[in-house]
């Protein structure tokens, strides 16, 4: 590989190894190279080929080695009051605290205790606790989506808008220099009166915001029509289109219309504005994969898009629970069929049981953690009739917390059924397990379903009926054998794109240098 090196670019000549069937990776990766050429101040780049692409870890440099470090950077963060939300964002001020920065955590102070252990620098990262103020309807010390049912949430983004005083109480004593938030869309005005710089930094992909924002699209009243459609000047590749049912661009359309999410306002809303107030915005993910998405947000607001990199889960300092252990050593390796469809929106009772008939169908061993469906107060009450004799030891549905990342490493789980989130996502791509897409009704679960599936090709999705959105028995178990077949075409298309993915995602200093970068831009900020 040649470089030419000048006072502000450092060009990477190289050979991307393209072939007449590239995957949308290889292809992003080589735009990847156009962008850092035109954007960065410095850049350098790293060419490793795995199978058939080029992976390229490249980032705006470090100072030169004779320039003194920069002191260390003082930042807040306050996620949405949602474990979905702030355990992400602690894995991220981990990262940062890695390289010195001072990290103030915003976090309701009765859910301290639940962080607690994944802190693992607590001299740079310190819980700053919020109390959270009683609202009408909400239960008594309720203070996260954890401690409630769906239907209250907006409930928690009331009493999340109600510590703006304190929080402007607080970021005068502690002074960070920037201020990172999701759902606080009255954040940024706040700090910008005292001098702190803010970033709506968003624990999901870019495309979910260049795809359907209001910024991309000009407008919020939009028809299923106009979503089928791409925004003027969407990133769009030639040979893939997103796809969407008819309910759920019905979901959409009501959606950017009707959710309040807090008293008076609405969730779009709030991502809305704090977008277009902020100084920055930043995302999940990194360049080689989001890179064109994140580009297009940064044009059309006119402002910096940073990514943090993929965010993947640090290593575990804590063994599986030794129930489950115990269970999976009963079986073969890469046999078992994990299934978790998240803790917030629950599934009616009929899906519930086509879901778990499915999985029987299969004739593997599961394990599925699932909430009770909507109207049931436990799993038992919820079973099929004669399920539980029929799958006796080889099926297991828990509704309690699992500590999923450590059931994904088990060398006898071979499948994972994802609702769909970007945790669950990031957890399933650098597993060796393969993926099974089953998304909830939410816009980014829907997206990145159709990332995974249609861009991507890591993942087979469970087909659904195209008006009222229900998936069968049958198609659950279709998209299960169909990743797990050895004799499938389609599933072994799908493992191999998963593979290069997984060892993208794993190989050396790509994570590391997608921090630093986004460090970096944070600076500039400043």
């Amino acid at each position: 590989m040649n470089s030419t090196r000048s006072a502000t670019n450092v060009l990477i000549k190289f050979n991307p190894l393209t072939t007449n069937n590239d995957t949308p990776l290889e292809r992003s990766q080589s735009n990847s190279v156009a962008w850092m050429q035109r954007n960065s101040k410095l850049t350098v780049v790293l060419s490793l080929p795995i199978g058939r692409f080029v992976v390229l870890h490249g980032c705006t440099s470090r100072p030169p080695p004779s320039s003194p470090p920069p002191p260390p950077l003082h930042i807040a963060m306050y996620p949405w009051f949602a474990m979905g939300h702030l355990t992400p964002c602690l894995h991220l001020s981990n990262k940062l605290a890695k390289r010195g920065h001072r990290i103030s955590f915003f976090v309701p102070r009765r859910s301290i205790s639940k962080l607690q252990h994944l802190n693992l620098l607590p001299h740079l990262i310190t819980f700053i606790p919020i109390n959270v103020p009683h609202v009408h309807g909400l239960p008594l010390n309720a203070e996260t989506t954890s401690d409630v049912p769906f239907a209250l949430y907006t409930h928690i983004a009331t009493a999340m808008d109600l510590t703006e005083k304190d929080t402007e109480l607080l970021l005068k004593e502690l002074n960070p220099q920037i201020i990172l938030f999701d759902f606080q869309h009255w954040l940024p005005n706040l700090a910008r009166s005292l001098g702190i710089k803010s970033v709506q930094y968003m624990i999901i992909h870019p495309i979910s915001t260049a795809y359907l924002g209001e910024g991309p699209r000009k407008r919020l009243e939009l028809t299923e029509e106009d979503l089928k459609k791409p925004p003027p000047g969407f990133p769009y590749d030639d040979d893939y289109s997103f796809k969407f049912y008819t309910h759920e661009l019905r979901f959409l359309v009501e959606s950017r219309k009707n959710i309040e999410f807090g008293s008076g306002v609405r969730l779009y809303d709030r991502f809305y504005i704090g977008t277009k107030l902020a100084d920055a915005v930043g995302f999940k993910g990194c360049r080689q994969i989001d890179g064109l998405y994140a580009d297009y947000i940064e044009t059309v607001f006119g402002k910096p898009c940073l990514l943090s990199g993929p965010l993947l889960p640090e290593p575990s300092d804590i063994d599986l629970d030794k129930k489950w252990e115990s269970w999976l050593n009963g079986f073969k390796p890469g046999s078992v069929v994990y299934c978790a469809y998240g803790s917030e929106a629950p599934l009616q009772q009929n899906q519930f049981q086509e879901l778990l008939l499915g999985l029987e169908q299969t004739g593997l061993p599961f394990l599925a953690a699932l909430k009770p469906p909507v109207g049931f107060d436990s799993i038992e009450e919820a079973l099929p009739e004669g399920f539980k004799e029929r799958v006796e030891e080889r099926g297991v549905v828990y509704g309690g917390w699992v500590q999923q990342q450590l059931v994904l490493e088990h060398p006898s789980v071979g499948c994972f059924i994802t609702h769909c989130g970007s945790a669950s996502i990031a957890e399933a791509l650098v597993n060796t397990c393969q993926i099974v897409l089953l998304p909830r009704l939410g816009s980014d679960h829907i997206m990145n379903a159709r990332m995974m599936s249609g861009k991507l090709k890591v993942g087979v999705e469970v087909e659904k009926g195209e008006d009222d959105g229900f998936f069968s028995r049958e198609s659950v178990y279709k998209a299960v054998k169909t990743v797990m077949d050895d004799e499938s075409e389609v599933g072994r298309r799908v493992r191999e794109n998963h593979t290069k993915v997984r060892n993208f995602l794993l190989s050396e200093n790509l994570e590391s240098s997608c921090v630093d970068s986004f460090c970096h831009r944070l600076r500039d900020l400043l």
